[in-house]
């Protein structure tokens, strides 16, 4: 899978770390960044979009999806995308990057690969 996320770095110029990550926070797959600090963007990821769900939540007719999340920080941008059942795609680029390419390149990523994205449950057995 980390070579399907090279794909969407080298196409977007300023892209800095890409992490795949299901529902709960785990890292599924990473670019760009070694494993503690995928670890941790999952983390944050899988925090920012519970706050993003709450939000949602109060517009009328909504039923809590978020589709994509953009935060504008010192230093760069920070995107967080639905990517399929349960996972999610984040993306952290630098100052410059073009956000409208960026958005359209996560989102034709999704499509195209979105069955693959999936993380499925955790049957009771299976949980640690």
């Amino acid at each position: 899978m980390d070579w399907l996320l090279k794909d969407l770095a080298v196409t977007v110029p300023r892209t800095r770390h890409i992490v795949l990550l299901s529902a709960d926070g785990l890292c599924m797959a990473q670019w760009g960044a070694d494993k503690d600090a995928a670890d941790r963007l999952a983390a944050a990821s899988s925090g920012l979009k519970s706050l993003a769900q709450s939000v949602a939540a109060e517009f009328p007719h909504s039923e809590g999806g978020v589709r994509m999340v953009v935060l504008e920080v010192d230093g760069g941008f920070f995107y967080l995308m639905a990517a399929a059942a349960n996972s999610c795609l984040a993306v952290t680029a630098d100052e410059g990057v073009d956000a409208g390419l960026m958005s359209r390149r996560m989102r034709d990523l999704v499509i195209r690969i979105g069955d693959h994205l999936a993380s499925p449950p955790r049957a009771p057995e299976q949980a640690p």
